[in-house]
């Protein structure tokens, strides 16, 4: 699997698509633009954020915002609030457990459930 062509079946922004599955974790692919995302976190699960292209604004609770760039790598802990945005385009590989909610307990005009996630 080429991950770059994986972004060609996302069609939504904030709509993560599974793209592979290793032990009891889903990897995901989303487009981020703009800030719809709302607050949230996941109470038993670590995510991991991996920037294909673009900069993602990460934004978490009582820290200063820091901006990933291509390349980067980032793990946001279970039970931490998040949230993230972006100005332009931004592509993204996600890592999380079969578990993981898309916008944890928060519901919103934008959360998926897993079966709205499939490729």
């Amino acid at each position: 699997m080429n991950l770059k062509e994986a972004f060609s079946n996302v069609e939504n922004y904030f709509s993560p698509k599974i793209i592979g599955e290793v032990n009891d974790q889903f990897i995901k692919v989303a487009k981020i633009k703009g800030q719809d995302l709302p607050w949230h976190n996941h109470e038993n699960e670590d995510e991991l954020f991996y920037i294909v292209e673009g900069e993602l604004l990460m934004e978490i609770q009582n820290e200063p915002k820091f901006t990933l760039k291509k390349g980067d790598l980032f793990v946001v802990k279970k039970g931490v609030n998040h949230r993230v945005s972006s100005t332009d385009d931004c592509l993204i590989m996600l890592i999380e457990s079969k578990t993981t909610e898309h916008t944890g307990k928060v519901i919103s005009k934008i959360t998926k459930s897993i079966e709205q996630q499939t490729y």
